[in-house]
């Protein structure tokens, strides 16, 4: 038995990424250094991986030239192999300015609802983004905030919320929404009601309660949604950060909202809480638990440091699938050199910079950690146990058909030792300083 071990480490920004077959042996009764798998012990299975394309992404985008544009789509959805896509419904803070599709009052019939934003780059982005993959991706909607006129404070920005009156006006705008796109013959397949229903922000926002969150989908969207004949779009509550996660999940699945809602989606930005997710898990074992949003915000960490970056990324990933996640949508496909563009200035890394002046795509750290998850791990593998000697090295492994799959960080300054253990047999592995590594093991 073999294993084949992929590692990639950076020097003064560049990649290397290293390809070595290493052999089992006798495990000799060794207690020291040891990585062991457990394929018998299993848990969730894996749905996917995905990113957003949001208007600022689809801006950059269109500036760039038509090579540039194949080797970015190939990198996400040959390469990463995302077969998810989550977009806004109207503007977010990552959008040239505000817009609504429909931000008129008197219209409440919607016979000027227009998607000629949509249509302006995001709709051209995922129409690209198909014909490279030569696949019908998924979609997740999410909403920012209902149009002005619908809210408390009449305001796109600062929280607020939907007011009574407009909760059924908002579930129908959300379905039109829905049935533009696949008009168009795009496969929207997932929702969120609402994205951070808890942040109050300088941009685009909106403030439910949980009571709040689960009334509207009670009594206005759910039944609005099966109105529509579309109630096979997955919803999902939340949308927010893992601190509160568990209380909103607590409040809204029960008997009433069973058969409504598909999972709770969930944000990074307040920090690891793993124990929170491995909680839901344990109570709400048939709900779906789905990480829609993650960047690393320039306001919190440094443009300067893309590799410490990229692997808060690899630590929150390893810690969530741990804890039982099944999905992971990140941010933005594509920024600016500055993080942007964004209207009101929440600049972010993302795995790729365009230029503008210069006309250079850079590829970032950010990428090549993301690499050693979604290249290799496939829909349906299933996750298994595993123990390590260690937390120097984190690690999550899946049983897949034909192997085994196991994912190792070492985010510290020095190199680690293991012996990466199934049964009997031991493969020895070293893992240099600042390394991100696959190993693929054929049963």
């Amino acid at each position: 038995m073999e294993l084949k071990l992929f590692t990639t480490t950076f020097e003064n920004r560049v990649r290397h990424t290293e390809e070595s077959t290493i052999l089992f042996a006798d495990d000799n009764g060794r207690e020291e250094q040891l990585i062991n798998l457990y394929p018998q012990v299993k848990y969730q299975r894996w749905d996917g991986f995905g990113g957003a394309i949001t208007e600022a992404a689809a801006y950059v985008y269109a500036a760039m030239n038509a090579e540039q544009k194949r080797k970015l789509l190939q990198a996400y959805f040959c390469d990463l192999k995302y077969r998810y896509v989550r977009i806004p419904i109207d503007s977010c803070d990552f959008s040239l300015g505000h817009y609504e599709a429909d931000g008129d009052e008197s219209d409440s019939s919607f016979e000027r609802f227009s998607f000629e934003r949509m249509e302006k780059y995001i709709l051209p982005m995922l129409r690209d983004a198909e014909a490279v993959c030569g696949r019908k991706l998924e979609i997740m909607l999410s909403p920012w905030s209902p149009p002005a006129y619908m809210k408390t404070n009449q305001d796109r920005n600062h929280g607020g919320k939907l007011m009574p009156k407009f909760r059924n006006r908002w579930a129908e705008y959300i379905c039109r929404y829905i049935e533009e796109f696949r008009y168009r013959g795009f496969r929207v397949t997932m929702l969120t009601l609402q994205n951070e229903p808890k942040a109050v922000q300088t941009w685009d926002s909106c403030i439910y309660t949980a009571a709040e969150e689960k009334r509207f989908l009670l009594d206005d969207f759910y039944p609005v949604l099966r109105a529509h004949g579309l109630s096979d779009i997955e919803i999902y509550i939340w949308d927010h950060n893992k601190e509160r996660a568990l209380e909103r999940a607590e409040t809204i699945f029960d008997a009433e909202t069973e058969t409504m809602t598909a999972g709770l989606a969930f944000h990074w930005y307040s920090g690891d809480h793993f124990e929170a997710l491995q909680m839901i898990r344990e109570r709400f074992p048939n709900k779906k638990l789905l990480l829609s949003e993650a960047c690393i915000e320039f306001s919190k960490y440094s443009i300067e440091h893309p590799l410490a970056n990229a692997q808060r990324y690899a630590h929150d990933i390893i810690g969530d699938m741990n804890a039982g996640m099944q999905t992971f949508l990140d941010w933005n496909l594509l920024l600016d050199e500055s993080g942007g563009p964004n209207h009101a200035a929440n600049f972010c890394d993302a795995s790729f910079f365009y230029h503008v002046a210069e006309g250079r795509l850079e590829e970032r750290e950010l990428y090549a950690y993301l690499w050693h998850f979604s290249h290799f791990l496939r829909p349906n593998a299933e996750r298994i146990g595993i123990s390590r000697y260690t937390q120097q090295i984190e690690a999550a492994a899946f049983a897949d058909t034909g192997q085994l799959l196991v994912i190792l960080l070492n985010s510290t300054q020095s190199a680690q030792t293991a012996f990466l253990r199934l049964s009997d047999r031991c493969a020895p592995l070293h893992l240099p300083p600042n390394s991100i590594s696959t190993a693929l093991i054929c049963k």
